[in-house]
């Protein structure tokens, strides 16, 4: 059982995997998901922008990942299928890998168990489970993946949903913990410290429309850095989404509020 309350869909509050399916252009969400979204977008234009280079920074840390090995993915705060999935960028590098997807909202579960489907040589599975239920996570994730062989855990753009009280931190190194030496850390995080007045203002709107539980925190730089304690950061660090590892054609853009990185387990 999960020790910690899901939600059911509900068309009066904001969900996070549904405003995110607003900004990437999806129509899997209610009328409040919209109203969210085009608001955050208006006192922040770069939210869609920033929206679309994670997706593009999650394909290429994926991608490096498959390619130097690594045949398990945890990607915990799913959120509603867009293009490029997890599964979908591993399995092209690698068909034998092997996804877990994580999230709490009934409406991603749907879409998740329709759509994420593994290609012939891998596997794909979906637990339904809060990302601070870390017992929960990786008892179901045991079911698909060895946690005694590295594993890539995925938590991109989710916890900004943890406060700062629930120790988002503690729950990053729980989940860590109990990952074999060799495994992967990818994270992304809306900063605080980049376009702060736009990025506030944003968040304001967003959290006035969305339930508690589902709230947002920007973090800086120094906050987000602290969840890489212990591991070895890749080259080039904590930086924005635009500057992890570009592809010849990508465009710079120091502008999109989001620290990303990614980091190994000794």
């Amino acid at each position: 059982m999960n020790a910690y309350p899901l939600p059911t869909p509900h068309p009066t509050t904001a969900h996070p995997a549904r405003v995110y399916n607003v900004w990437l252009g999806g129509k899997d969400h209610y009328q409040v998901d919209q109203e969210a979204a085009e608001l955050a977008a208006e006192a922040n234009p770069t939210i869609v922008p920033s929206v679309r280079a994670n997706r593009a920074f999650l394909g290429r840390a994926v991608r490096h990942l498959a390619t130097t090995g690594i045949r398990q993915f945890l990607d915990i705060g799913t959120g509603i299928p867009a293009a490029d999935n997890t599964h979908e960028v591993a399995q092209r590098a690698a068909p034998e890998s092997r996804v877990v997807y994580v999230d709490n909202d009934p409406i991603v579960l749907t879409h998740a168990r329709a759509l994420l489907v593994s290609g012939p040589d891998g596997q794909t599975d979906y637990v339904q489970a809060d990302a601070r239920d870390v017992d929960t996570i990786l008892h179901e994730a045991s079911r698909t993946l060895d946690l005694d062989e590295p594993v890539g855990l995925m938590l991109v753009a989710i916890l900004q949903y943890i406060k700062d009280a629930e120790d988002p931190w503690d729950i990053t190194g729980r989940l860590l913990d109990r990952l074999a030496p060799g495994s992967h850390l990818v994270l992304s995080h809306p900063a605080a410290d980049v376009t702060a007045p736009e990025v506030a203002e944003s968040m304001r709107i967003y959290n006035e429309r969305a339930a508690s539980h589902a709230s947002a925190t920007p973090r800086t730089q120094a906050e987000v850095e602290r969840f890489f304690e212990g591991l070895e950061i890749l080259e080039p660090g904590v930086v924005t989404l635009t500057r992890w590892r570009p592809e010849a054609s990508d465009v710079p853009d120091d502008t999109l509020p989001m620290w990303c990185a990614v980091a190994r387990k000794a």
